[in-house]
């Protein structure tokens, strides 16, 4: 049976290097992005390969969740009219913002690194089961480990550090995808996180150098911990797409789910609060408030 597999930001960096591998695995890739320019570019990429499958391009901003709702209906209405499955799900899209932002009133690093892959998550979540087995990688960032404890608000109090914004959306939706794995348990459909590692990408080379995305108190130390963080700010995209690549494929994780995928594509200790309960029932809160899979 023809596998499918849709990859969000797969129009270039580590979305498109995983694009790339999914469809020298066999699959018919869809990549969904901004750029129709970046977008036909990266299938022309894709199709260069040789794969058996046309990739194909879907325009969809996903800081805007009207937008990512519009998106869900299109993919379902596709697969449902083709008969084909959706045998995976790559939510990698991700940012990280120098300066506070906004997207439809709530914090945009919580929109994009949380909101919008919960919400296509939760709407496609009948197509997916539909196509069991099938997968969901939800791509994560080591960044999680500086974050605070998510409550029961997007922003916890202060000064805004974009870095560590970042790092309580991406804690949001490890917790969401921990828990998440724990509801679909049985149904066929497995969920995973993958955590690239470090790469030379667009927000390593431009956000990340910016020290006034940390706290005071890590400023002076900023470099160091920049650092130390990324691993290695050269490796390639190609590299740090190997994690997303090995959760959606490995014949090894087949009837598997919960698991953190670490850099090196294999399983590793997920972060404590992302397993804690109580962070989840308040990720679960915070989605539902602000990203209700049905508009008011």
């Amino acid at each position: 049976m023809k596998k499918t597999a849709v990859v969000t930001a797969g129009t270039g960096g580590i979305g498109l290097e995983t694009a790339l591998g999914l469809a020298v695995a066999g699959f018919a890739v869809t990549v969904i992005g901004r750029d129709a320019e970046r977008g036909a570019a990266a299938v022309e990429r894709i199709n260069a390969t040789g794969a058996g499958h046309p990739a194909r391009f879907l325009s969809a901003d996903l800081a805007s969740l009207d937008q990512v709702r519009a998106l869900a209906r299109t993919i379902a209405a596709d697969h449902a009219a083709s008969g084909e499955p959706l045998t995976v799900l790559v939510n990698n899209v991700g940012a990280m913002f120098a300066e506070r932002q906004t997207r439809g009133g709530v914090e945009a690093s919580f929109v994009v690194n949380h909101l919008s892959p919960y919400l296509l998550t939760e709407l496609l979540l009948p197509t997916l089961t539909a196509a069991a087995p099938s997968r969901i990688v939800n791509v994560t960032s080591g960044a999680v480990a500086v974050a605070k404890r998510v409550g029961d608000a997007v922003e916890p109090p202060g000064g805004y550090y974009g870095f560590h914004w970042y790092g309580r959306a991406k804690l949001a939706n490890l917790a969401y995808t921990l828990d998440l794995a724990g509801r679909l348990d049985g149904t066929g459909v497995s969920v995973f996180a993958a955590d690239p590692g470090g790469a030379a990408t667009g927000m390593t080379n431009g956000t990340m150098t910016d020290p006034k995305i940390v706290s005071p108190a890590l400023r002076l130390l900023w470099p160091l911990v920049r650092r130390t963080f990324e691993h290695s700010t050269s490796g390639p995209a190609s590299v740090a797409a190997r994690p997303s690549i090995a959760a959606a494929t490995d014949e090894t994780l087949t009837g598997r789910t919960g698991i953190v995928i670490g850099a090196q594509a294999h399983p590793v200790t997920p972060h404590r609060a992302a397993a804690d309960p109580r962070v989840a029932e308040a990720v679960r809160r915070l989605s539902e408030r602000h990203a209700p899979l049905a508009p008011a």
